[in-house]
C-alpha cells in the first residue's frame, strides 16, 4: 500500500453487502463497492482493522464482463442500490452462491445446486419506498436515501429513482413540489422517515419521527386534496407508540394472494407484488394439501398463508405481534382461522403438535425458543421463508437433530441489491409426510 492509501486489487467475490472483495498483501479481506469479481481495480483504504479494510473505487483497470453502466445518475453515491453495476444475471447467479456458501459454512448443509428464480422486471418494483427528510439550517432539506459512504448524509431525491412501482414516483415529485422550502407543511422535527406505499386504491404516506404540530391536520388534508393519488396520511411521532391517522382514508383495499385486504398504515407486506405471489405459490405447493390439517402460520403479518389455508379446510394459526397486521389477518377471517396477537416464541408451544409449521421471520431469523420448541415437538413439514441466509442458516443448523432439508428454492425479490427470498422445506426426520 502506498503511502497515501492507494492499492490495486483483484477482485474476486462480493461480500454480503454487495460490495468486491479483494485481498491485501498481507492477506486482509479488503471490501470496494462498486466493484465486480473478475476486475482488478485502484482503490483508497478509508478504514482499516486488524483482519479487514474497507476502501473506496478510485479506477477500474481491468473491467469484467459482468460489469455495466448503472441506470441511475445519483447510483455513485446513493445507498439505496448496491448492484446496479452488474449485469443482472450475475446478481442473480451470485446470490446462489451467497445461499449456498452460507448453508455450508454457517449450517453444515451441502447443496449442490440452488436455482435462484429471476425477477420479471428489474426495475419499478417496490410497492413501498422509506425515504428520509433532514431539515437543516437557513430553511433547506434534503430528502432521499443514506449516502452508501457516508450514512449520516443524505442523497437528494427527486424523480430519479428506479425501484419504485410507477404509481409511488409521481406522488413523490409532487409531494417535494407540495411543500414549502424547509417542508413545514409536514411535521416539525430535524428528521422524518417518510414512506409511501402503493395499493390498488392509491398511495399512503406514513411520517415518523418528530413531533405533532398544530397544523399537521390542515397541512395533510391540503396535501391530499393537492395530490389526487395521495389518499392518506399518517404520523407516528418520535417516542409514540403507533401512528395517527392526519388525514385521508383509515385503510386502503390492496389485493394480496387471490384477495382483498384493507391494508392499514404499518402493517407488513412484501415490496415486491409479482414476486412475492410467487413465494406464496411456493409455499402453498410445499404444504401439501390441507385440508384437515392443523398449521400454525408463524410471523404471519397479515396471515395470507393462514386465510387461504382455512379457506381449504385446514385448522390454521396466525402468530403475528404486530397491532396492524394482525387487525387486517382476523377482517372477515375465515372459518378455521385464529388470530394470536404475541410473539412467537411465547406463542407457539400452544398450538404444538401441528401438522405444518411455516416460519416467514424478519431478517434477524427465528427465536431460539421456536426452533427449541420445533425440536421438542416435531411436525411432519416445516417451510421456512428467510431473507436473509446467513440467519437461515443459523436456525437450520438448530432445526438439524429433528429435521432434514428436503428442498430449496430462492426468488428475486429485491434486484440492485444484495438481498434475496429464500424458501427451504424441511422434513421431520422420525415422520413421513
Amino acid at each position: 500500500m502506498s503511502d497515501d492509501g492507494l492499492v490495486e486489487l483483484e477482485i474476486d467475490d462480493l461480500s454480503s453487502s454487495g460490495a468486491g472483495v479483494g485481498r491485501a498483501e498481507d492477506g486482509r479481506a479488503v471490501f470496494v463497492p462498486l466493484t465486480v469479481p473478475g476486475e482488478r481495480v485502484r482503490a483508497r483504504i478509508v478504514q482499516e482493522r486488524k483482519t479487514w479494510a474497507r476502501a473506496e473505487l478510485v479506477e477500474v483497470l481491468e473491467a469484467s464482463e459482468d460489469r455495466r453502466e448503472p441506470r441511475c445518475p445519483l447510483y455513485d453515491r446513493c445507498g439505496g442500490c448496491q448492484l446496479q453495476h452488474v449485469r443482472y444475471e450475475r446478481q442473480v447467479s451470485w446470490k446462489a452462491d451467497r445461499i449456498r456458501e452460507a448453508l455450508s459454512r454457517i449450517g453444515g448443509i451441502e447443496i449442490d445446486e440452488i436455482e435462484v428464480e429471476s425477477a420479471t422486471e428489474e426495475f419499478r418494483y417496490r410497492n413501498r419506498v422509506s425515504f428520509t427528510l433532514k431539515r437543516i439550517r437557513g430553511g433547506l432539506n434534503f430528502a432521499g436515501f443514506h449516502e452508501r459512504d457516508r450514512p449520516h448524509r443524505i442523497v437528494d431525491v427527486r424523480g430519479e429513482c428506479f425501484l419504485p412501482e410507477r404509481e409511488i414516483l409521481p406522488v413523490w415529485i409532487a409531494l417535494r413540489a407540495a411543500w414549502d422550502e424547509d417542508a413545514q407543511r409536514l411535521p416539525p422535527g430535524a428528521e422524518l422517515r417518510l414512506t409511501l406505499r402503493a395499493t390498488d386504491e392509491g398511495v399512503v404516506l406514513v411520517i415518523e419521527g418528530g413531533r405533532p404540530g398544530n397544523e399537521d391536520s390542515r397541512n395533510a388534508a391540503a396535501l391530499i386534496e393537492e395530490i389526487p393519488t395521495l389518499r392518506a396520511i399518517w404520523h407516528r411521532p418520535e417516542r409514540a407508540d403507533r401512528a395517527l391517522l392526519l388525514a385521508g382514508a383509515r385503510s386502503l383495499r390492496d389485493g394480496w394472494f387471490g384477495e382483498q385486504l384493507a391494508v392499514a398504515s404499518s402493517a407488513f407486506l412484501q415490496v415486491n407484488r409479482e414476486g412475492a405471489h410467487a413465494v406464496h405459490e411456493m409455499v402453498m405447493g410445499e404444504l401439501g394439501y390441507p385440508a384437515g390439517m392443523m398449521v400454525i402460520d408463524a410471523y404471519a403479518g397479515v396471515g395470507g398463508y393462514a386465510r387461504r389455508l382455512a379457506r381449504a379446510g385446514a385448522v390454521a394459526v396466525a402468530i403475528e405481534v404486530d397491532a396492524a397486521a394482525t387487525r387486517i389477518a382476523a377482517t372477515e377471517a375465515p372459518e378455521g382461522l385464529t388470530v394470536d396477537r404475541g410473539r412467537v416464541e411465547d406463542r407457539i408451544t400452544e398450538y404444538l403438535p401441528a401438522d405444518r409449521v411455516i416460519l416467514n421471520p424478519p431478517r434477524a431469523g427465528v427465536g431460539e425458543a421456536v426452533t427449541d420448541a420445533l425440536v421438542a415437538s416435531p411436525v411432519p413439514r416445516i417451510v421456512y421463508v428467510s431473507c436473509d441466509p446467513a440467519t437461515l442458516a443459523r436456525d437450520l443448523s438448530r432445526l438439524a437433530s429433528a429435521y432434514s432439508v428436503v428442498g430449496v428454492r430462492a426468488y428475486d425479490l429485491f434486484p440492485q441489491t444484495a438481498h434475496v427470498e429464500i424458501v427451504v422445506t424441511l422434513d421431520a426426520i422420525s415422520a413421513g409426510v
